[in-house]
């Protein structure tokens, strides 16, 4: 379980980056797998969700999950929505108190944002595809739509380090054909090999937007094996699957 220093001070909040540890899952899965798409037994990922639901201390129906697809699409959850479980989006807003709003992820970014003037929390979704197209500019906009008066504070959690994330001329090429200053981005490996700076891009995305406060929970979800779920990690070892880990935030109630 890992934490923003920041996010802890707030006393109305609960929020939580969590390992792969503490489920009940096995073999690639172990052991807090929380993702319902992948091909862990059912039952093992519904108890895993319960079991973070009572870390955070709400009920397990008001866990909320996201079908995500890389996408850049923002739901409110309000009064019309909030008794669906797993909504399509990669990013959830509310104000609702007593709910916690999650993101999966296996080397993408897991955000969590938190309004601490209007009592806004927001979850988040940051793969390349999803923040090239627009998700955490999106996201910042449904905030402040609901309330121009924004004091807004970001945590941005485990994700796949620069050291681990190779890609190719083709991605590189994406990248530079929305801006040159993307280059920024990459480092030169070998021949139309480059190493991709995610979590730099994610942040860089936070400060032109000028939000108040950005904070890093700083590990590597492909080097920490131990710790963390990664889908790149599980590609290069050959296995047919991998876990999800569960990034959550909640309001508490007054």
């Amino acid at each position: 379980m890992f934490f923003s220093k920041k996010f802890k001070s707030f006393k109305n909040i609960k929020h939580c980056f969590f390992s792969r540890n503490e489920g009940v899952s096995r073999g690639i899965y172990k052991s807090l797998n929380c993702g319902l798409g992948s091909g862990d037994k059912k039952e093992n990922v519904l108890e895993n969700l319960n079991i973070v639901s009572k870390k955070i201390g709400i009920k397990t129906d008001n866990l909320f999950t996201m079908n995500q697809t890389h996408s850049n699409k923002v739901v409110v959850i309000n009064d019309a929505n909030k008794h669906i479980q797993k909504i399509n989006s990669d990013a959830l807003i509310t104000n609702k108190k007593n709910i916690a709003i999650s993101v999966l992820t296996a080397d993408c970014v897991p955000i969590l944002i938190y309004d601490e003037t209007n009592e806004i929390i927001a979850s988040v979704h940051a793969g390349w595809r999803g923040a090239v197209s627009g998700i955490i500019e999106n996201t910042i906009k449904e905030i402040v739509k609901i309330s121009k008066n924004s004091k807004i504070n970001v945590a941005i959690g485990p994700c796949i380090n620069i050291s681990n994330y190779e890609v190719g001329q083709e991605f590189y090429d994406k990248f530079i054909q929305v801006s040159q200053k993307n280059e920024n981005y990459f480092l030169p490996k070998k021949k139309n090999k480059f190493l991709f700076d995610l979590r730099k891009y994610v942040n860089s995305k936070f400060e032109k937007l000028e939000v108040n406060h950005i904070e890093n929970v700083g590990f590597d979800t492909f080097s920490e094996d131990e710790k963390f779920f990664s889908f790149r990690r599980s590609t290069l070892l050959g296995e047919n699957d991998y876990g999800r880990c569960i990034s959550v935030i909640s309001l508490n109630n007054d």
